[in-house]
């Protein structure tokens, strides 16, 4: 990994397809099916963590080093309806050898959706892989 400093700051920019809403999230759930057609609080958290992975992800020896998130901790305050552009924007707080935390805020072009914290952890994808094969039903 090259050396991440704070500071480091990312904006991503998406638009929310049809597939992406609560209806969408669990599509084996009638109870779901029937919620609004709204931005999914579940894909949001995901594009929160897309944007901090492509803010790191030139420091990092890919595909070697990956990472993968330890911690959400995120507001949703606003709906968002599919076609909507959403903005991400992300900053590295602080590194503390293989963990980083992020400021994370997304906002719909009307409102802000979602502010909050987010940490992730770099992993070599090698070793990962090793102990979780110990934990696969066999």
């Amino acid at each position: 990994m090259k050396p991440l400093q704070p500071g480091l700051r990312h904006a991503f920019r998406y638009v929310v397809p049809p597939t992406k809403t609560v209806p969408a999230l669990y599509p084996e759930s009638d109870t779901f099916v029937e919620m609004p057609a709204v931005f999914a609080t579940g894909f949001l958290v995901g594009l929160l963590e897309w944007a901090c992975v492509q803010a790191i992800h030139p420091y990092l020896d890919w595909p070697r080093e990956q990472s993968l998130g330890t911690h959400v901790d995120v507001s949703h305050e606003a709906a968002t309806p599919p076609g909507r552009e959403v903005t991400v924007k992300v900053e590295l707080l602080a590194v503390d050898g293989r963990k980083l935390s992020f400021a994370v805020e997304a906002h719909d072009g009307i409102d802000t959706i979602s502010r909050g914290t987010h940490q992730r952890v770099v992993i070599d994808r090698a070793r990962f892989d090793a102990k979780l094969a110990a934990k696969r039903p066999t």
